[in-house]
Protein backbone atom coordinates (compact mmCIF):
# COMPACT_ATOMS: atom_id res chain seq x y z
CA UNK A 1 0.00 0.00 0.00
CA UNK A 2 1.34 3.40 -1.02
CA UNK A 3 0.53 6.66 0.71
CA UNK A 4 0.55 10.43 0.26
CA UNK A 5 0.72 12.84 3.16
CA UNK A 6 -1.52 15.88 2.84
CA UNK A 7 -2.19 18.86 5.01
CA UNK A 8 -4.45 21.86 4.62
CA UNK A 9 -2.48 25.09 4.68
CA UNK A 10 -4.24 26.15 7.89
CA UNK A 11 -3.44 22.93 9.78
CA UNK A 12 -0.31 21.94 11.62
CA UNK A 13 -0.24 18.18 11.06
CA UNK A 14 -0.40 15.91 8.03
CA UNK A 15 -3.02 13.26 7.30
CA UNK A 16 -2.51 10.28 4.98
CA UNK A 17 -4.26 8.96 1.89
CA UNK A 18 -3.60 5.27 1.15
CA UNK A 19 -3.81 3.82 -2.37
CA UNK A 20 -2.53 0.97 -4.54
CA UNK A 21 0.23 1.55 -7.08
CA UNK A 22 3.28 3.76 -7.45
CA UNK A 23 1.37 6.99 -8.14
CA UNK A 24 -2.12 8.51 -7.95
CA UNK A 25 -3.84 10.94 -10.31
CA UNK A 26 -4.68 14.43 -9.14
CA UNK A 27 -8.42 13.78 -9.58
CA UNK A 28 -8.28 10.59 -7.50
CA UNK A 29 -6.27 12.33 -4.76
CA UNK A 30 -8.77 15.19 -4.62
CA UNK A 31 -11.66 12.71 -4.49
CA UNK A 32 -10.08 10.80 -1.60
CA UNK A 33 -9.21 13.94 0.36
CA UNK A 34 -12.72 15.34 -0.13
CA UNK A 35 -14.18 12.04 1.06
CA UNK A 36 -11.98 11.92 4.16
CA UNK A 37 -12.69 15.57 5.01
CA UNK A 38 -16.42 15.26 4.21
CA UNK A 39 -16.31 18.02 1.59
CA UNK A 40 -18.77 18.18 -1.30
CA UNK A 41 -17.40 18.67 -4.80
CA UNK A 42 -20.06 21.28 -5.62
CA UNK A 43 -19.08 23.50 -2.68
CA UNK A 44 -15.39 23.88 -3.44
CA UNK A 45 -12.39 22.59 -5.33
CA UNK A 46 -8.96 21.70 -3.97
CA UNK A 47 -5.68 23.29 -4.98
CA UNK A 48 -2.87 20.75 -4.51
CA UNK A 49 0.76 21.88 -4.21
CA UNK A 50 3.87 19.75 -3.67
CA UNK A 51 5.14 20.60 -0.16
CA UNK A 52 8.82 20.29 -1.09
CA UNK A 53 9.01 21.84 -4.57
CA UNK A 54 6.01 24.23 -4.23
CA UNK A 55 4.87 23.01 -7.68
CA UNK A 56 1.10 23.28 -8.10
CA UNK A 57 -0.58 20.29 -9.72
CA UNK A 58 -3.05 21.67 -12.27
CA UNK A 59 -3.61 18.89 -14.83
CA UNK A 60 -6.35 16.53 -13.61
CA UNK A 61 -4.39 13.58 -15.00
CA UNK A 62 -1.12 14.58 -13.26
CA UNK A 63 0.57 11.65 -11.57
CA UNK A 64 1.63 12.24 -7.98
CA UNK A 65 4.25 9.71 -6.81
CA UNK A 66 3.77 7.66 -3.67
CA UNK A 67 5.42 9.06 -0.56
CA UNK A 68 4.82 12.67 -1.63
CA UNK A 69 3.71 15.38 0.76
CA UNK A 70 1.24 17.96 -0.52
CA UNK A 71 -0.38 21.15 0.75
CA UNK A 72 -4.11 21.46 0.14
CA UNK A 73 -6.12 24.68 -0.15
CA UNK A 74 -9.87 24.95 -0.57
CA UNK A 75 -10.83 27.22 -3.46
CA UNK A 76 -14.25 28.05 -4.91
CA UNK A 77 -15.35 25.70 -7.64
CA UNK A 78 -16.35 27.18 -10.99
CA UNK A 79 -20.03 26.31 -10.42
CA UNK A 80 -20.10 27.89 -6.96
CA UNK A 81 -18.46 31.08 -8.31
CA UNK A 82 -21.39 31.63 -10.66
CA UNK A 83 -23.93 30.96 -7.92
CA UNK A 84 -22.12 33.20 -5.41
CA UNK A 85 -21.81 36.05 -7.94
CA UNK A 86 -25.55 35.95 -8.63
CA UNK A 87 -26.31 35.88 -4.92
CA UNK A 88 -23.90 38.72 -4.09
CA UNK A 89 -25.39 40.93 -6.81
CA UNK A 90 -28.85 40.45 -5.30
CA UNK A 91 -27.49 41.17 -1.81
CA UNK A 92 -25.79 44.35 -3.05
CA UNK A 93 -28.98 45.49 -4.74
CA UNK A 94 -30.95 45.04 -1.52
CA UNK A 95 -28.25 46.66 0.60
CA UNK A 96 -27.92 49.72 -1.65
CA UNK A 97 -31.70 50.00 -1.94
CA UNK A 98 -31.98 50.04 1.84
CA UNK A 99 -29.16 52.56 2.21
CA UNK A 100 -30.81 54.86 -0.35
CA UNK A 101 -33.99 54.80 1.69
CA UNK A 102 -32.08 55.58 4.89
CA UNK A 103 -30.02 58.28 3.17
CA UNK A 104 -33.08 59.99 1.76
CA UNK A 105 -34.70 60.01 5.21
CA UNK A 106 -31.61 61.24 7.04
CA UNK A 107 -31.42 65.02 6.72
CA UNK A 108 -29.09 66.16 9.48
CA UNK A 109 -27.02 65.05 12.43
CA UNK A 110 -29.80 66.14 14.78
CA UNK A 111 -31.11 62.58 14.73
CA UNK A 112 -28.05 61.41 16.67
CA UNK A 113 -28.84 60.27 20.20
CA UNK A 114 -27.19 62.35 22.90
CA UNK A 115 -25.52 59.42 24.70
CA UNK A 116 -25.69 56.10 22.83
CA UNK A 117 -24.79 52.94 24.71
CA UNK A 118 -22.10 51.95 22.24
CA UNK A 119 -20.73 55.11 20.68
CA UNK A 120 -18.11 53.38 18.55
CA UNK A 121 -20.59 50.96 17.03
CA UNK A 122 -23.07 53.75 16.33
CA UNK A 123 -20.37 55.92 14.75
CA UNK A 124 -19.22 53.03 12.56
CA UNK A 125 -22.78 52.40 11.34
CA UNK A 126 -23.21 56.10 10.59
CA UNK A 127 -19.96 56.21 8.61
CA UNK A 128 -20.94 53.14 6.61
CA UNK A 129 -24.32 54.68 5.76
CA UNK A 130 -22.67 57.91 4.66
CA UNK A 131 -20.20 55.98 2.50
CA UNK A 132 -23.04 54.02 0.91
CA UNK A 133 -24.90 57.26 0.17
CA UNK A 134 -21.80 58.79 -1.41
CA UNK A 135 -21.28 55.74 -3.63
CA UNK A 136 -24.81 55.95 -4.92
Amino acid sequence: MAHIHYKFSSRLSYDTVVFDGVHITLNELKRQIMGREKLRAGDCDLQITNAQTKEEYTDSDSLIPKGSSVIVRRIPSSSSKTHNNERSEVQLHHAFGASRAVCSQTTSHSTLPSAPQNTHFFFLRLCLLKMACCIL
